[in-house]
């Protein structure tokens, strides 16, 4: 391999959707043929490359126009045969039988690399690929902005402004019939989403899994902006979040076949307790999926597409197993290995949570 020229590469997403795939994948695409290198794209994430084998060649006029898309021309799934997440962070092997049909696709196709775009689960998968002998560079995709080693992920942006754009349209029906409005947002286990979501569109409340809540500080703020003239109030919450001394709120008790478990409801049953607990009118929203589909934004595309030439340049460069990264400005590269495995979480004592506090949001922990 040390010898032999680039000349014939593969790309696919996998895991959930989410804003920028388009974009990532046509900057790879572009920058392949800039170099005269081929480009396949393995249809279903990893799936495509195993029985039944799916993928379809990519050029430059293809990739023309996708990216203003969202989702992903290749699909994606984060089912079948490759999961490499068990619940929590914790991982699972994949069996060597798939990770030898894989390489043997990867062998038989004449490639010399992968690229893979993907999440935690994904590049976990993609390093256990590594480790089996088909060169991979990495390329980070998570709405939730939680992987180690890069500062932000493409992706995170849109569904911010998804969450802002949902603040402004709720905060005016709030006021006007007076009413608490519960805001539930994606994230699992790291609050980033409702963090800069609730920062940008005026939340009152931000509940965040990193900082555990207290539910009669909670009814104590609501009953004192109620005295002090506020008829209503803004509460976002991450689906991770929790009360102090309870059990995250899940929609299965159990876990999934495979996968990590679904979390979800908090904003429903929270909404419940306050309206109880405080006598005033509650309401939930659960964003939910709205966050991961739809348009990317131009932070997005710009992100994605830098993304996509970082990958292509790791290639060139012979930088296998690792993961393109933004750090201070500039995308580079990691090893795959430092950026899986450990999330990375809001610091409680951060300058943006310490200036979410000086505008008077609360995070029901004081």
């Amino acid at each position: 391999m040390k010898n032999k020229p680039i000349k014939k590469i593969g790309v696919l997403t996998s895991g959930g959707d989410c804003p920028g795939l388009n974009a990532v994948i046509r900057g790879v695409v572009r920058a392949a043929a800039e170099r005269d290198w081929e480009v396949i794209g393995f249809a279903d994430g990893y799936e495509g490359m195993i029985t039944p084998v799916r993928y379809r060649k990519l050029d430059p006029n293809g990739v023309d126009s996708i990216m203003p898309m969202g989702g992903t021309i290749l699909g994606t799934t984060n089912r079948g045969r490759f999961v490499a997440k068990v619940g929590a962070g914790n991982k699972a092997t994949i069996p060597k039988a798939i990770l030898s049909e894989a390489r043997e696709t990867f062998e038989g196709l004449g490639l010399d690399a992968l690229v893979c775009i993907g999440g935690d689960g994904s590049l976990s998968t993609a390093l256990q690929l590594q480790k089996a002998g088909i060169p991979v560079v990495g390329v980070p995709k998570t709405i939730d902005n939680d992987l180690n080693a890069t500062a932000m992920t493409f992706g995170f942006d849109s569904a911010v402004a998804v969450v802002v754009d949902a603040l402004d349209r709720l905060h005016t029906t709030a006021r006007s019939h007076k009413r608490l409005m519960v805001v539930e947002v994606m994230g699992r286990h790291a609050g980033w989403i409702a963090l800069h979501g609730g920062l940008g569109g005026g939340a009152d409340v931000v509940l965040l899994p990193e900082i555990p809540f207290q539910m009669d500080k909670l009814v104590q703020l609501i009953k004192n902006r109620t005295q002090d003239g506020f008829g209503s109030t803004m509460i976002v919450v991450a689906e991770g979040a929790k009360e102090c001394g309870k059990e995250l709120s899940t929609k299965k008790a159990k876990l999934r076949a495979k996968g990590e478990v679904r979390l979800g409801g908090i904003g429903e049953r929270l909404a419940e307790q306050l309206e109880m607990l405080t006598g005033q009118e509650a309401r939930s929203v659960a964003l939910g999926h709205l966050q991961r589909g739809g348009t990317p934004s131009a932070l997005d595309r710009i992100l994605a597409t830098r993304f996509g030439v970082g990958a292509v340049r790791l290639i060139e460069q012979r930088k296998f197993g690792q993961m393109v990264s933004y750090l201070q400005y500039h995308v580079g590269g990691v090893p795959i290995a430092k950026a899986v495995g450990t999330l990375r979480t809001v610091d409680a004592n951060s300058e943006t949570v310490a200036a979410a506090r000086s505008v008077g949001i609360s995070f029901g922990d004081r």
